[in-house]
């Protein structure tokens, strides 16, 4: 497992005093990381224990982190994921270390984030629209949407009625649950996310093929209670902590572009698999994306898109040692920037609601 290490661009003009909107930009340096999926090397049954033989051949990710990064502390309790695949499924188990296991919410699509829960992301071709979320509790309970295009770019993007069809998933509880008498170990989510419902937006060739790459994170949200009457109850002055598998620089979960990357491979699990390594092509993308937030605060600040470049004093993108050609094309209420071609690098266009694409 490898990370990309990204140095965003500043913001290069200075805001004007008066300005009373900041657009959220990630901050520090983020360490993109990598997993590579194998296939099973078995049938894997969904009962939330993970222990398969496919499951105990395949390498856990690297503990999860505060949503901002290195901005601050890391977790007190551990969380990490294991990813399998096949031409049915994307495979998902989840270790979630917790001393008091709880949960109230019961009924789907719920807002299950107001409990502990385990949450997952999934952008299969990277462009930040047409995006899938999954939220579980304890109990199991689940809420699954999709979504249009981050929130930033929308005020209703969320489709709460959209179901992933013949989901499979099971917990697994090494303790007890809503038992505030004794001290539990961890509870586990195990996952079978049918390929034919991530095929329907994913704007990708199915199934994937070998060294075919996705962007995926993971989250975990976890509350600070207290115990009264012998029941848990949530401190009403802490705010919940956000931990994930990939740091996204800013407490946002709906910055697809700072998901981590997840290779496919179609070596079984046990077995030795090519590295993976992130394309320079994403590091392009990353150039664009810096401008496209820039665009947000030059409209914040002015009530409309720059129309040039220097307007924002954006530096040219070297690529391959060489200077990539880029231009604006603005109308009264949008605009696409496109990068390129270049030596090697293919046209890549963004436009006002972050949606990127190659041409």
């Amino acid at each position: 497992m490898r990370k990309l290490i990204i140095i965003p661009l500043c913001l290069a003009w200075m805001l004007p005093i008066a300005a009373r909107e900041v657009f959220p930009v990630p901050k520090g340096d983020f360490a993109l990381r990598t997993y590579t999926a194998l296939r099973p090397c078995s049938p894997i049954l969904i009962d939330g224990r993970l222990d398969d033989e496919s499951w105990q051949k395949t390498p856990f990710t690297e503990d999860f982190v505060d949503i901002e990064g290195e901005l601050k502390p890391a977790p007190f309790l551990q969380t990490r994921v294991k990813m399998l695949w096949d031409d049915e499924a994307l495979y998902i188990a989840a270790e979630i270390i917790e001393p008091h296991i709880w949960a109230s919410l019961s009924q789907r699509d719920a807002v299950i984030f107001h409990d502990n829960d385990f949450e997952v992301f999934l952008d299969p071709d990277g462009d930040t629209h047409d995006y899938y979320e999954l939220e579980i509790n304890a109990l199991g309970t689940l809420w699954d949407l999709f979504l249009i295009k981050p929130y930033r770019d929308r005020q209703q993007v969320a489709i709460n009625a959209w179901d992933i069809r013949e989901l499979e998933y099971a917990i697994h509880i090494e303790g007890s649950l809503n038992d505030p008498s004794d001290t539990d170990h961890a509870w586990y989510v195990e996952l079978k996310i049918p390929m034919q419902v991530l095929q329907e937006c994913a704007h990708k060739e199915f199934p994937p093929p070998e060294g075919d790459y996705w962007r995926v994170n993971f989250s975990r949200v976890h509350w600070i209670t207290t115990i009264q009457d012998g029941k848990y109850h949530k401190v009403p002055s802490h705010p919940e902590y956000n931990w994930v598998w990939s740091p996204q620089g800013l407490i946002a979960m709906h910055y697809p572009e700072r998901w981590g990357y997840l290779f496919f491979s179609h070596a079984k699990a046990g077995t030795e698999h090519s590295p993976v390594e992130i394309p320079a092509l994403e590091t392009a993308k990353e150039y664009l994306r810096q401008l496209y937030y820039q665009q947000k605060q030059y409209e914040m600040n002015h009530g409309k898109y720059a129309s040039r470049l220097r307007q924002f004093k954006a530096k040219k993108l070297r690529y391959a040692g060489r200077k990539v050609p880029l231009k604006i094309e603005r109308t009264s209420q949008s605009y696409i920037i496109t990068l390129g071609p270049g030596k090697h690098l293919p046209r890549i266009c963004i436009r006002e609601d972050g949606l990127l694409w190659l041409p």
